[in-house]
């Protein structure tokens, strides 16, 4: 909105021509995302707290975390409205590629939500059904797929791209590139979903990764960069870099009040949707492996989880005192800041590794 009525003012006043640029947009996506939800999430925490609208703990987790009960949950369309808002408003909206993530991002946050609202406000403690909420996932996820390999310009935008090996591409079959695009959206919406147990947790690694991705998404929309990096030019793609750009302003501000002691978690609404956008950034830049890398973190938490429910279908035996990961560190003793800042700490070190894949090919 903003965008389209700067370059109209352009036409007469040449200052304007600036907010043509898609790094200066991609930063004042941040900052507006992250002025919105500083002035929205106070009113918006005594909103979930006046409505009794409480995290539940898990009796068998560690005893530390029993006096987090009953503080406000669904934080997460604190995140969801500032990244809608500051899209429309800096964003290209000429430019399919920021309404898939958008859609898609908002999708899975509506599953979230209506997952969480049944949990909290229903008091059903399994809120919306595993077999519903993996079908409503896939079907999203499956519909990005199917689009993304319709509207594909040329062969490399539906090619599996191998980090630090230039030349080691694999062509994909639609079948492929679907079931691929399905596995990463999914993937990635349900790793940082199970990352998202300690205060701050998940959403500094999803700011790292958000962040890293806007550069990705920068020079893959850029020709003479996307060339000379030996990177597939996708036309469009840039815009992207204002989509993450407002991730990692609006999880900032998140941060402020999700860091420990929280006053407010996310939720499945936020923490799905943010992980489907990360995955669907990913796919549509073609990082999909690099996205593995740098979200280590959440790959290691879902991987953790798939073990121990494996291992105990098994053979009775658990592999960590408890799943995910995180909550393992906190029963060996560590405290719970910590374990978030040590996990911080190691996806700092993965973005940087996904980074040097621009240039080390």
């Amino acid at each position: 909105m903003l965008l389209a009525f700067a370059q109209w003012l352009a036409q007469d006043i040449r200052f304007f021509s600036v907010f043509n640029y898609i790094t200066l947009r991609a930063v004042l996506a941040a900052m507006t995302a992250l002025v919105i939800s500083f002035l929205v999430g106070p009113a918006m925490i005594r909103k979930l707290t006046a409505y009794k609208i409480g995290q539940s703990v898990r009796s068998d987790g560690p005893q530390t975390h029993l006096v987090k009960a009953g503080t406000p949950t669904m934080g997460g369309a604190l995140i969801l409205t500032s990244i809608a808002i500051t899209t429309l408003l800096w964003g290209d909206l000429r430019n399919h590629y920021v309404w898939v993530v958008l859609l898609t991002t908002l999708g899975f946050g509506v599953i979230g939500w209506v997952d969480d609202y049944r949990k909290v406000v229903h008091r059903n403690p399994k809120g919306l059904s595993a077999k519903a909420k993996m079908g409503w996932q896939s079907i999203i996820a499956l519909i990005v797929g199917i689009y993304l390999w319709n509207t594909a310009s040329l062969p490399a935008h539906t090619e599996l791209i191998v980090p630090f090996l230039k030349f080691l591409v694999f062509p994909l079959s639609a079948f492929a590139f679907i079931a691929l695009v399905y596995l990463v959206i999914v993937g990635t919406s349900n790793a940082v979903n199970l990352t998202d147990g300690l205060d701050g947790l998940a959403i500094m690694p999803t700011i790292l990764v958000s962040g890293a991705l806007a550069i990705f998404a920068y020079v893959a929309g850029n020709v003479v960069f996307a060339k000379y990096l030996g990177i597939p030019y996708i036309p469009g793609a840039g815009e992207l870099a204002i989509f993450c750009g407002a991730i990692a302003g609006a999880g900032l501000a998140f941060l402020w009040f999700n860091a420990y002691p929280a006053e407010v978690f996310m939720g499945d609404v936020g923490a799905l949707a943010l992980g489907a956008a990360l995955g669907v950034v990913a796919v549509i830049v073609r990082q999909e492996l690099v996205l593995f890398i740098m979200g280590g973190v959440f790959v290691v938490e879902a991987v953790s989880v798939m073990i121990q429910v494996a291992s105990f279908k098994l053979t009775g035996k658990r592999v960590f005192r408890m799943a995910p990961l995180h909550h393992h560190y906190e029963l060996k003793g560590w405290k719970e800041t910590q374990v978030v800042v040590r996990f911080w700490i190691i996806t700092m070190l993965l973005v940087l590794i996904g980074l040097a894949t621009l240039k080390l090919r």
